[in-house]
């Protein structure tokens, strides 16, 4: 990634402006018919596009600053400067903002599955390791999921910083329903960041507490590039004060979009960076303690960072935009409001996948009302990883069971021939018996 082009500034255009502001009454004029302007291009983007007839790429640039400053919000975020950060409510937010209301706040249009208690668990669960594992990515984890998710239903230890920080974010993630109640508070941010961050850190003590000043910390790559200076350490204190203010909804005084607000929450924090490690994943904790908070409850289900990580170089773009186009945090929420739809969207598709894979299961019960929801699950899976091994532990974790209910499931399974059981030290496990299918049959 590279550092995007600055934009030229207004007091440049406007000494090169023919005629003054005769001419700014033509720009304007001409920037009525602009079919890119609720597009919000930054200037990089901008110089790939054909301006308005008649204007040049700077004149067409000064037109979209004045009539976007004009229509801008004022946040209480400041930059390290003390110049606040501004948004646009463009017709192109106000309709995202609108769908995700419809899609994820209320229980009109909801997926019956991620409703019903009988079967939202497993969905719940899904969800839970998908940002777990795609988050910690994000931050340079490198186990591949396939070990993730074993960890995480067998429960046996991480074997490495990067199982640890995938097993943190599972942890976390699972939290922050029962926080949703709750008032932010630095000491909650504190917790939060502890926990995501527990026994990963170089230094351990630097969970759980802001960076000192001999602390020093940005946001690079390996060629040492930065991208960010965040604000001084000797005044993340007040900064953190600041954001826990907004994120209660105590500043500002008028209404501020609880969607909006909670995207803000993910960019301040991660603009402020005040921890010496784990920030990235913090910030994402936020945006959801603030979507549940405010409930929208699809929110356990979806995973943003499932997203992010399909082009993570648009992620760290949408912060440069933002910082180079003097604080303008539209750029930002219009990145995430895309995200978020299309999480939602993933969401919906998987929902879709999950229940032919069942129906198809269910012709094969057919007949055999004997199995509950939970067995049905596992034979589903089962016959599409005929490899796979089962315990107690996976099955109480995946279903979100206590033990005896996990084990119950699984020897009656084992006694209807449909599971192989077998035990090992202390453990039972269980594989799939090699003509299932067949059994499945008899049984149906």
């Amino acid at each position: 990634m590279k550092m995007p082009k600055r934009p030229p500034s207004e007091a440049e255009i406007w000494k090169e402006l023919r005629s003054g502001p005769a001419r700014l009454a033509e720009i304007f004029s001409s920037l009525a018919a602009d079919p890119e302007q609720d597009r919000y291009l930054h200037w990089e983007k901008l110089l790939y596009y054909s301006p308005p007839p008649d204007l040049s790429h700077r004149e067409w640039w000064l037109a979209l600053k004045i009539s976007r400053r004009a229509q801008s919000r004022t946040t209480p975020m400041l930059d390290k400067s003390g110049r606040p950060f501004r948004y646009c409510e463009t017709p192109l937010v106000l309709e995202r903002l609108h769908d995700i209301d419809l899609g994820a706040g209320g229980l009109i249009g909801m997926p019956r599955e991620v409703s019903n208690p009988e079967t939202k668990d497993r969905y719940l669960v899904a969800s839970l390791l998908e940002e777990a594992i795609t988050s910690s990515q994000l931050e340079g984890a490198a186990t591949t999921r396939e070990d993730a998710k074993d960890m995480i239903r067998s429960g046996r230890t991480p074997r490495d910083r990067s199982e640890r920080m995938i097993l943190n974010n599972y942890l976390t993630m699972g939290r922050l329903g029962n926080l949703r109640k709750e008032r932010l508070t630095e000491d909650l941010i504190f917790e939060i960041h502890k926990a995501v961050t527990d026994q990963t850190l170089e230094d351990p003590s630097a969970a759980g507490r802001l960076c000192k000043l001999e602390e020093h910390r940005y946001v690079g790559d390996d060629l040492g590039r930065v991208f960010h200076d965040p604000p001084p350490a000797e005044g993340l204190g007040q900064r953190l004060a600041a954001l826990c203010d907004f994120a209660n909804g105590k500043t500002p005084g008028g209404f501020v979009h609880p969607v909006i607000r909670s995207i803000i929450l993910h960019f301040w924090l991660a603009y402020d960076h005040p921890f010496v490690d784990g920030n990235g994943r913090t910030a994402r904790a936020l945006f959801y303690w603030s979507m549940l908070r405010r409930g929208y409850w699809l929110f356990e289900f979806i995973s943003i960072s499932r997203i992010i990580l399909k082009g993570p170089a648009k992620y760290g773009r949408a912060f440069l935009y933002t910082e180079t186009d003097e604080n303008d945090l539209t750029y930002f929420l219009i990145y995430h409001l895309d995200i978020i739809g299309r999480a939602i969207k993933d969401l919906h598709e998987y929902i879709k996948r999950k229940t032919r894979q069942l129906r198809a299961l269910e012709a094969c019960l057919r007949g055999a009302p004997i199995l509950n929801h939970r067995q049905r699950a596992l034979l589903s899976h089962a016959l599409r990883h005929p490899q796979h091994r089962y315990t107690i532990q996976s099955h109480r974790v995946s279903h979100n069971v206590v033990h005896q209910t996990a084990r119950t499931d699984l020897l009656d399974l084992a006694k209807r021939g449909l599971l192989e059981g077998r035990k090992i030290g202390r453990q039972w496990h269980f594989t799939v018996a090699p003509d299932l299918e067949e059994r499945l049959a008899a049984l149906g």
